[in-house]
């Protein structure tokens, strides 16, 4: 069972995506036009098997029965979304248009850059289609704009698919616009240069005010826009009552769509994806993506490619500019010996090496400050090279990153052969080639070996059938792609219903995060049933997030079944097959900033958001009771769990625990003893973050921030023992009990993964970050107060900030998804470019816990017997 989440209204238009959307360079094919179905941006469920067209009667149950307040706020949040990207659409149409009337009046003179008929050709109704949109979205902005209950547009989109024979003329001329284009470019150096970087308005409310695009992408962008037109009606008829005016417009406007897009496909969908074999059979490209391999020791980056008869492993050949890029085959296997081993055979296999995780923290850190350098230099119109050197540090990163994450291990085995090890990051992508091959082998296949020649030609095919086009990396998205979201999502996972017969059920929940879906949180196994109720409640921090994944699986307790290459039993991913399944769940966004402001609890009787001072007084304690238990807690029984203190507790747990120790309940210690340890560790760090001030205080912050910025060895250590020194008892007292404790827990990390570094990523904002006023006055004072991560995230926050469809501020979005089987850091003096890449950054809070988790032990009797008298203005 599985449902991607897409948070943006980027889903409705490939506005972000030219060179990933657009065809291959070189490519002899028509573009494919899909046609299948997906839920809006805030529902986006794919199925990933059929192919079936949409009937244009939304889904049974959300017609009449839907609820009409929930129903037209859904239609305003789809209208929105599309709205947004129709503007950018626009502007590209006249970014295309605008070199076409120069070009045309140079055509008559005696040195013409193109003639007319090339003109005509590459330009062929792209007026048209531009003055379609421009009226369509005219009519429709203020619409939106004035929303309520009684706007009607379902005649705008009516007459818009009534005009759908405008883009049929294009589309029977895009191959040949596409030819004529480069052509006309290798022959004609100023039209090349005009056609490499035409320039696109940006949207009204971005910061950047243009954008550059290849003509070749913008293209594409009607061979797009198109479907998208298709699925915004089929969300906007499913959140729409049958009763309304709307509804048999958007139903007569979907199927004329609908029908357009069929008799296209039927001419263009075998190109696409076959290539002949020499024996005259047509052999279907299937399924292809990147995938990490590990050879010979190392991590090697591979374009996989599953045909119906072979899955063939292939890299990109280096090439001079100018030469169309061509794939170069590592290896391939017929599906007929293609086998999966089993958890004996896969020893022979060659061993995973993780990468440790503070290398990958660092990466991460790293890529976020080169995307502040990025949007720092936009916002100040800094040189394009500058821009470029940043860009391409950052891919270096990002590529690492991509190439180091995945853990999960994917092997496959040539019977006649050796066997092959990838790495994936998703169980969810495992499954998924795993299953795409099997139902291919269901086929009666037979075994063959490929010529030189056939393997040059299939190889040769590649390129042109692609369907993956880029690295899955965020340097590759456009500027006027999402950027994804930064901070926390919270999630309740309630319930589900659909399974034909009792098993024990769990769900695990997964989002994108630097281009690649990583597992964040996982609710409890409920045992025997057919309509699990969990109403689990989970905090997932986001980095660049655009969607949330959902997988059901059923657990095996079997334990002759434990896949050997995590040591983990092996367990089935639920809702495939011909079962319907439907997920109940609600969810809200907190922006960074929001979620870690600290607001005073108005009830001093409890020790959540009350001062720790208040707190060892009344409990007559030097440590406060709760970090005592919490601590305690974790060391007997905690301190071996991987990815403690990073892996997050379930929400409910915590806040159970919290209201047990606001309360004094006599029955803390049994509740703690029968608690996961992953709740424990969250209540010992919700504590933290609910201080009404830092542990390390307001007053002293702009000074740690200062002091841990010192070059000369000595004075740092005076600054910051001083500093110490400085700190009210009960907070010295305390934080010299919880560093002991943390480098206890780090001793393990052999076992835990968890390194000083990691942890004091995990601890350090939530130790030293200031309380709300007294952050908003350090700010003029101290330029470096900030983590750096916040700083490179707060330009991506507000460019999220008019993005529809996800609740914020408290606001929950309770959801019903269904699915079917079948399926910156300061600004520097120094040029970007004369950065050391091969220095991190790391957050001035994390650098200052993990200054004091690295110093031998530091005692408080010594501390207050060596006092140092000079200013904490340093």
């Amino acid at each position: 069972l599985v449902s991607d989440f897409s948070y943006g209204a980027d889903d409705y238009d490939a506005e972000g995506n030219e060179e990933q959307k657009g065809p291959p360079e070189g490519s002899e094919t028509m573009p494919y036009i899909d046609e299948s179905p997906t839920m809006s941006p805030q529902l986006s469920a794919r199925s990933q098997g059929g192919g079936d067209n949409i009937s244009p009667t939304p889904p049974e149950g959300l017609a009449p029965g839907v609820e009409a307040g929930k129903g037209l706020e859904m239609r305003k949040l789809v209208l929105s979304g599309f709205l947004a990207s129709e503007e950018i659409y626009i502007n590209q149409l006249e970014a295309l248009l605008l070199p076409m009337k120069p070009l045309k009046a140079t055509a008559t003179t005696s040195q013409p850059v193109l003639t007319i008929q090339q003109i005509e050709t590459i330009f062929y109704k792209i007026q048209d289609i531009y003055e379609i949109h421009k009226e369509f979205y005219d009519n429709l902005c203020p619409k939106v704009q004035q929303w309520d209950s009684q706007v009607t547009m379902g005649h705008l989109f009516q007459k818009l698919a009534s005009q759908l024979g405008v883009y049929k003329a294009f589309v029977d001329n895009y191959k040949v616009a596409l030819e004529t284009a480069e052509k006309c470019s290798q022959s004609n150096n100023q039209f090349q240069k005009i056609s490499e970087e035409l320039k696109v308005k940006g949207p009204k409310d971005s910061k950047d005010s243009h954008t550059s695009v290849t003509m070749e992408a913008l293209l594409y962008k009607p061979i797009d826009r198109v479907t998208r037109s298709t699925l915004v009606l089929h969300d906007l008829l499913k959140h729409t009552p049958v009763d309304h005016p709307d509804y048999p417009l958007l139903q007569d406007a979907l199927r004329i769509s609908q029908n357009f897009l069929s008799s296209i496909n039927e001419d263009i969908d075998p190109r696409r994806t076959a290539v002949t074999t020499p024996k005259g059979e047509t052999r279907q490209l299937v399924k292809d993506g990147f995938l990490v391999e590990v050879s010979e020791s190392s991590r090697k980056l591979r374009h996989v490619f599953l045909f119906t008869d072979v899955l063939l492993c292939a890299k990109l050949k280096k090439t001079s500019a100018g030469k169309h890029q061509q794939y170069d085959c590592k290896w391939y296997i017929p599906l007929a010996d293609l086998v999966f081993p089993s958890p004996e055979e896969s020893e022979a296999s060659p061993q995973v090496h993780p990468f440790p995780d503070h290398e990958l923290e660092d990466m991460k850190m790293k890529i976020s400050a080169l995307k502040s350098e990025i949007q720092k230099e936009k916002a100040n119109k800094g040189q394009s090279r500058a821009i470029e050197r940043l860009k391409k540090k950052m891919f270096e990163n990002e590529f690492l990153l991509l190439l180091n994450s995945p853990t999960i291990p994917f092997r496959i085995h040539n019977r006649n052969g050796k066997s092959y090890l990838f790495l994936l990051s998703s169980d969810y992508e495992r499954s998924e080639w795993r299953e795409a091959i099997q139902k291919l082998q269901k086929k009666d296949l037979q075994a063959f070996v490929l010529s030189s020649v056939e393997l040059q030609v299939l190889t040769g095919s590649c390129f042109k059938l692609r369907t993956v086009h880029n690295i899955p990396v965020t340097s590759n998205k456009d500027d006027d792609e999402s950027p994804g979201l930064y901070g926390f999502l919270h999630v309740i996972v309630h319930s589900a219903k659909g399974f034909k017969q009792s098993a024990n059920l769990y769900c695990t929940l997964e989002v994108d995060s630097f281009g690649y879906f990583v597992s964040k949180a996982k609710t409890r196994v409920f045992r025997d049933t057919t309509e699990p109720k969990w109403d689990e409640e989970f905090e997932i921090e986001l980095e660049g997030s655009q969607s949330l994944r959902i997988l059901c699986y059923e657990k095996c307790y079997d334990k002759t079944k434990v896949n050997k290459d995590n040591n983990e039993i092996v367990d089935k991913i639920m809702g495939k097959g011909q079962i319907q399944i439907k997920v109940e769940f609600s969810m809200k966004f907190t922006s960074r900033d929001m979620s870690l402001k600290r607001t005073p609890s108005k009830k001093q009787t409890g020790v959540f958001g009350v001062k720790i001072s208040v707190v060892t007084k009344r409990e007559r304690s030097k440590v406060p009771y709760i970090v005592r238990q919490c601590v305690e807690e974790v060391e007997k029984r905690g301190i071996e769990e991987v990815g403690i203190y990073r892996i997050s507790g379930v929400a409910t747990d915590i806040q159970a625990l919290k209201a047990v120790f606001d309360a004094n309940n006599k029955d803390i210690l049994l509740m703690l003893s029968d608690m996961d340890i992953n709740a424990i560790a969250g209540t010992l760090k919700l504590y933290f973050r609910e201080l009404p001030e830092p542990l390390l205080t307001d007053r002293l912050y702009p000074a740690f921030m200062e002091g841990i910025a010192l070059s000369d060895p000595a004075a740092k250590e005076n600054c910051m023992m001083h500093l110490l020194r400085s700190l009210p008892d009960p907070n010295l007292i305390t934080f010299l009990f919880l560093l002991e404790h943390l480098k206890r827990v780090a001793e393990k990390e052999p076992i835990n993964k968890m390194s000083l570094h990691n942890l004091a990523t995990v601890f350090g904002p939530t130790l030293l970050r200031p309380s709300e006023v007294e952050s908003k006055a350090h700010l003029t004072s101290a330029a470096d107060i900030w983590s750096h991560d916040v700083m490179a995230q707060r330009p991506l926050l507000l460019q999220m900030a008019n993005i529809p469809g996800l609740p914020r501020k408290g606001k929950w979005l309770e959801l019903v998804w269904e699915w079917e089987g079948q399926q910156s850091p300061p600004r520097s003096e120094e040029h970007p470019e004369d950065k050391d890449p091969a220095q991190p950054p790391v957050s001035p809070q994390v650098q200052v816990l993990l200054y004091y988790l690295q110093h031998p032990p530091i005692s408080f009797a010594e501390l207050k017997r060596n006092t140092l008298y000079f200013s904490t203005d340093v």
